[in-house]
């Protein structure tokens, strides 16, 4: 599974969706994804990767993780695992 079909997973998951519903495109927002299930989320691609994702649930706006949406969040995540090797 690439990284696109694992961060598409665990958002159409948390947004209680099937993945053909979320496209790269859409925001969190747009699929129904709340504070808590964006922290869920989050915990659950760290979780997958293995990574921690530098993003602070109080103040996501002064995050250095896009979250705009989910091509951003796969961008981002894509960033940190090369930087992990």
């Amino acid at each position: 599974m690439s990284t696109q079909d694992k961060v598409i997973a665990i958002v159409a998951e948390q947004a209680l969706l099937e993945p053909s519903d979320v496209t790269l495109t859409s925001t969190l927002e747009d699929l129904g994804i709340d504070s808590m299930g964006l922290v869920e989320c989050i915990f659950a691609i760290e979780e997958e990767f293995d990574i921690s994702i530098p993003f602070n649930a109080n103040a996501p706006e002064e995050s250095d993780f896009d979250i705009s949406n989910v091509a951003a969040i796969i961008t981002g995540i894509d960033k940190l695992m090369s930087q992990k090797t």
